[in-house]
């Protein structure tokens, strides 16, 4: 793995280097417009984010997690932890008020400090989170798919002097929808465990790779053992977007709880209500609003996106 040196902050760039950082800060104005407009447009209803919560993503047992540090604490008497991931809300607010909606959710994920030169890891990032009510996978892909293509159309349309800038005018492509599906145990079998980076480095377009072992809220079928989850990869870069159909059968979520040692007390509503049958049939997504820019951007490191970099193992007075 190639080493990343991380970013200056603000005070320490050069003429051209806060030249190339105010062009990104373009680019991410850009495309959080372009993106949560497309989103309103679909009909999705955009609710506000939570900070902190008695209820998060556990991030277990996904071998890509890489927790060093959750932070906890206690307001009103109860103990709360700050969010890094708003899964569990959406889960809720889809099955009762919102059947559509999308979330600019901040996430807090205190990563091992070896990832900090990776370029692809901030510990703390902004997910455009979104949930729909009686959808299936290829509802997310179809909307998800739209939505990039509009982007990247619309970048290239409107943003051509700041792409320049930055050399990226000719860098991104047009999308080519749909976007291809691989199985990821069919990748395991070709490439071994390194199958990410290999494939990665072998695409043009952005990828869909499916049925990945993960959390207890991704759809599981227990006869097949096969998981109706997916990631978005992107070429040269890697994951942008996980997202998944979601469980809503009391039981299984009871067994995947057990099964992996999830601790039932932080999401006791979340089983009362599939206990209840409330829980409504649901899949969605979280698209790293960092990772995205990333990538259109070509930065080296993902901080470069943020205007103070959260570096895993660097902590800045701002």
């Amino acid at each position: 793995m190639t080493l990343i040196s991380p970013p200056k902050s603000l005070d320490q760039l050069t003429g051209q280097e806060i030249e190339k950082k105010a062009a990104i800060g373009k680019i991410v104005t850009y495309t959080i417009g372009n993106l949560t407009s497309t989103y309103v447009k679909e009909g999705f209803q955009w609710l506000l984010p939570v900070v902190l919560s008695q209820s998060t993503d556990p991030l277990w047992p996904d071998p890509n997690a890489s927790i060093e540090t959750r932070i906890e604490v206690d307001i009103y008497g109860k103990p709360v932890r700050t969010m890094s991931s708003m899964i569990v809300h959406k889960l809720i607010a889809a099955s009762t008020v919102y059947p559509k909606l999308f979330i600019l959710a901040p996430n807090i994920r205190i990563e091992k400090s070896d990832r900090g030169k990776t370029g692809k890891h901030i510990y703390e990032f902004t997910q455009l989170d979104f949930e729909i009510q009686n959808a299936t996978s290829q509802n997310v892909f179809t909307t998800v798919e739209n939505a990039l293509y509009l982007l990247i159309e619309g970048l290239k349309k409107d943003m051509k002097e700041t792409l320049a800038a930055i050399n990226r005018l000719d860098a991104l492509p047009t999308l080519e929808l749909p976007f291809k599906i691989f199985d990821r145990a069919d990748l395991e079998a070709k490439y071994g465990e390194t199958w990410e980076d290999d494939i990665t480095s072998e695409i043009t377009q952005p990828v869909w790779i499916t049925n990945l072992p993960r959390e207890f809220y991704d759809f599981e079928d227990f006869t097949t053992g096969k998981w109706d989850n997916y990631d978005l990869l992107m070429p040269k870069f890697g994951e942008v977007l996980s997202g998944s159909k979601r469980e809503y059968d009391y039981h299984k979520i009871i067994k995947k709880m057990e099964q992996h040692g999830v601790r039932k007390e932080n999401y006791s509503l979340i089983i009362q209500m599939a206990k209840e049958g409330r829980l409504k049939p649901s899949a969605g997504a979280g698209l790293g609003l960092e990772r995205i820019i990333a990538y259109l951007t070509g930065v080296k490191h993902i901080a470069e996106c943020q205007p103070f970099p959260r570096v895993p193992g660097i902590v800045h007075e701002l």
